[in-house]
C-alpha cells in the first residue's frame, strides 16, 4: 500500500494545479550530477514528447508564476538561440540515435516572441539537432494576441504546427487589465482572425475565472466570445493569487472568492456542454466534432519528456530533472544569465531533479489518470504495477463517499472533477509535500 498524505478535502477547492507530478520546488540540487547518456541508458524511446521552451514574453501578466523575462534585449534573444542548439546537440549525442518522438510543443514564455526568421531557427533546432519529424507529429505552439501575427504564424503553418495555444484571459478589456494583462479585445479579435487564415488545425483559447469586477454576465460574455471562434479546444483556468507574481503582490482576502470562482465553473461547464464540447479535465475542453490529433499515441504516464531550454522538464521513468527555478523577475534573469554562460559539456548532465522511487511513480501515474474525465485504467495500472490501484491507494474510497468519485475512487464526478486542485495535492505524498514546503521561492 503507498502510504496516504495527511491534507484537507475541506478547505478550499482552489489549493494547487497539478499540472505535473511531482513540481518542480520538490526538485534539488543533483550531487554527483549524472550523465544524460547514464540517465536514458536503459529508458524506452521510441515515443517521447520533445519539449522546447522559450522564455520570453512581450509583458508579464499580473498573475503569471512561469519562468519567463519580459522585454528581453534582442542580444540575449539571440544567445539563448545559440544556446539552446548547443544543448539541443549535447542532449541528443546523449540520448543516441534511436530516440524518437511522438509529441512536440514549443512553450515559454511566449514562443511567437521569437520573430518569423528565429521560429525558422527554433524549428531547425528541433528537426535537424535534435531530429524530430517535423511535421509528422502533432505539434502545439503556444502565442499571445500581441505576437500571434501572420508572418510568424506562416512559419507555424509551414513547419506543421497543429495547434496553436492562445492566452486571451477575457474577452473585456477592463477584466484583461484587472488580470494584469493590458490588451485590448480589438487586438485578441485580430490574433484569432490570423490563426484562422493560416488554417492550422486546432485553436485552443484560454480563459480565466475569478478575475476582480467580474461576475456571471461578463463571464458569459468571454465564453461566448470565444464560442464565436468556434475553437477546437478551450482550457479554462480559475484565477490563483501566487507569491512574487504581480497581483501576488497585492491582498486578495475576498471571503467568496471560492464560491464565485466554482460557480463561474459550473456556468462554464454547462455553456460549453450545451455548445458541443467534451470535458477533458477540470480546465481542458474539447469540441466534440475534433477527434484527438493524429499521431502515434503518446502515454504521459508511461513515457518519457525530453525538455530543452532553461525553463525545461524532462522526466524519464525514475528521475525528473530540470534547471533551477525561479518566479520572480530577478531571479529568473539570474537563472537564465546562467545558462547563457555554461560550456556547452554542461548540457550533458542532469542539474536539479528528484528521483522516483515505486511509490511515487504509482502515485504520479494515479494522479495523471485520476485528474483525467476518463479517468484510472485499472487494467493499465494493473499491468504496470503488478495490483489494482486501489490496493495502493485505499483512501480513494474517500472520495467515493463525498459522492467526489465512482468506480471505487479511480474515475471523478461532476463534483471531484471541479475540487481537482484539492484532490491532487490531497493525494501528493508527505515526501514531496515536505520537499515544496522547503523550498524558498524566489
Amino acid at each position: 500500500m503507498v502510504t496516504s498524505t495527511e491534507a484537507s478535502l475541506d478547505g478550499s477547492p482552489y489549493q494547487q494545479y497539478l499540472y505535473a507530478y511531482p513540481h518542480k520546488t520538490s526538485y534539488r540540487p543533483l550531487r554527483p550530477r549524472p550523465s544524460l547518456a547514464e540517465v536514458w541508458r536503459a529508458e524506452p524511446r521510441e515515443a517521447l514528447f520533445l519539449y522546447l521552451h522559450v522564455p520570453f514574453c512581450e509583458m508579464r501578466c499580473g498573475f503569471c508564476n512561469l519562468f519567463t523575462r519580459a522585454h528581453a534585449p534582442q542580444e540575449q534573444v539571440t544567445a539563448y538561440l545559440r544556446q539552446l542548439r548547443r544543448q539541443a546537440e549535447q542532449v541528443a549525442d546523449a540520448l543516441g540515435g534511436d530516440a524518437g518522438y511522438a509529441r512536440a510543443a514549443f512553450g515559454g514564455g511566449t514562443p511567437t516572441y521569437l520573430t518569423a526568421g528565429e521560429l525558422t531557427e527554433l524549428f531547425d533546432i528541433a528537426t535537424g539537432t535534435v531530429g524530430a519529424r517535423l511535421p509528422g507529429v502533432p505539434l502545439s505552439v503556444e502565442t499571445s494576441p500581441a505576437t500571434a501575427t501572420p508572418d510568424r504564424l506562416a512559419v507555424l503553418a509551414a513547419h506543421g504546427t497543429t495547434r496553436v495555444s492562445i492566452g486571451v484571459q477575457s474577452f473585456l478589456d477592463v477584466e484583461a487589465r484587472a488580470a494584469g494583462r493590458p490588451q485590448r479585445c480589438t487586438e485578441v479579435e485580430t490574433a484569432l482572425a490570423a490563426i484562422r487564415q493560416a488554417r492550422i488545425p486546432v485553436l485552443n483559447i484560454d480563459l480565466i475565472y475569478g478575475i476582480d469586477g467580474q461576475n456571471a454576465g461578463t463571464w458569459q460574455e468571454s465564453l461566448d466570445a470565444a464560442l464565436a471562434w468556434q475553437p477546437e479546444e478551450l482550457y479554462l483556468y480559475p484565477l490563483y493569487v501566487r507569491p512574487l507574481t504581480g497581483l501576488g503582490r497585492r491582498a486578495h482576502d475576498r471571503a467568496d472568492w471560492d464560491a464565485q470562482r466554482l460557480a463561474l465553473y459550473r456556468q462554464a461547464v454547462e455553456t460549453l456542454g450545451a455548445a458541443g464540447y467534451r470535458q477533458e479535465s477540470m480546465r481542458q475542453f474539447r469540441r466534440r466534432d475534433v477527434p484527438v490529433p493524429d499521431g502515434p499515441d503518446y502515454c504521459c504516464q508511461d513515457d518519457g519528456m525530453v525538455g530543452l531550454g532553461c525553463g525545461a522538464r524532462s522526466y524519464t521513468t525514475g528521475l525528473h530533472y530540470s534547471f533551477d527555478y525561479a518566479v520572480s523577475v530577478s531571479q529568473v534573469r539570474a537563472v537564465l544569465d546562467d545558462y547563457l554562460a555554461r560550456p556547452a559539456d554542461d548540457f550533458r548532465y542532469a542539474e536539479v531533479g528528484f528521483h522516483l522511487d515505486d511509490a511515487e511513480q504509482r502515485r504520479r501515474w494515479l494522479l495523471t489518470s485520476l485528474l483525467r474525465v476518463d479517468g484510472v485504467d485499472a487494467d493499465a495500472y494493473r499491468a504496470r504495477f503488478g495490483c489494482p490501484p486501489t490496493d495502493d491507494f485505499p483512501q480513494l474510497g474517500r472520495l467515493v463517499e463525498r459522492g467526489w468519485a465512482t468506480n471505487g475512487g479511480l474515475r471523478l464526478t461532476a463534483a471531484g472533477l471541479a475540487r481537482s486542485d484539492a484532490i491532487g495535492p490531497w493525494l501528493t505524498s508527505a515526501q514531496i509535500r515536505a520537499a515544496m514546503t522547503g523550498f524558498v521561492l524566489r
